[in-house]
């Protein structure tokens, strides 16, 4: 169960959900651009949800059926090397590296937008208060992977956290979007009945985590 809960909290990650918001509103300004936005969304969401497939048909491939126990990076290299042989230590670098600089760049930068947008300050980037909290949780991310902890765990700990607080975030989205201010881009009944599923899954998930 909390393998599971791990996995939707990697796809459906929170914090993308602020990052996303912050950069819509940079991005676009008049009202009109709204079939650009919806454009990107059923551009980019496909993508992920593929990778996301894709990631989780090697790992049951190439991992559960020989009952591998993962504790680095290391150990995955080995199963890959049937389908890649002496390659599969540079593409799985590649990859790891890749994971690592998309997560590096991102989790900071959604944690400065709300930030700064709970301030009420303006979502500038350039502004030295904007880096500082960047910098702050990119350092302490890189903290706890410098002492020596399981990297496996901690990664898995992480997506638990963030399956385990995406029904709140579910939440505040079915709110806010109901409120009145947004107008005809308010949520429609059909709109609010799939939201409500979401946060019904989620709820259970969560709920499973935490008291079972």
């Amino acid at each position: 169960m909390l393998t599971v809960i791990a996995l939707i909290g990697t796809t459906v990650v929170p914090y993308n959900l602020f990052l996303h918001t912050a950069s819509v509103a940079k991005k676009w300004h008049n009202p009109d651009d709204i079939k650009l936005a919806n454009r990107d969304l059923y551009f980019s969401i496909p993508i992920g949800g593929v990778l996301s497939i894709a990631i989780v048909s090697t790992a049951a491939t190439a991992f559960f059926g020989h009952q591998i126990n993962i504790q680095s990076a290391a150990d995955i290299a080995p199963a890959l090397e049937p389908v890649f042989g002496s390659s599969a230590k540079w593409l799985l670098s590649t990859g790891l590296f890749c994971a690592g600089v998309s997560s590096a760049v991102t989790a900071p930068l959604a944690a400065a937008f709300a930030l700064t947008g709970l301030t009420g300050k303006a979502f500038d980037i350039s502004d030295k208060r904007f880096k500082l909290v960047w910098a702050t949780i990119l350092i302490i991310g890189i903290i706890p992977a410098s002492l020596g902890f399981k990297p496996v765990s901690i990664i898995v700990f992480a997506q638990i956290a963030n399956g385990v607080m995406l029904p709140l975030i579910v939440l505040f989205l079915l709110w806010i979007m109901n409120s009145q201010l947004l107008g005809i881009y308010k949520n429609n009944r059909r709109q609010n009945i799939l939201g409500g599923l979401v946060l019904l899954v989620s709820l259970m998930l969560s709920a499973k985590s935490l008291f079972g």
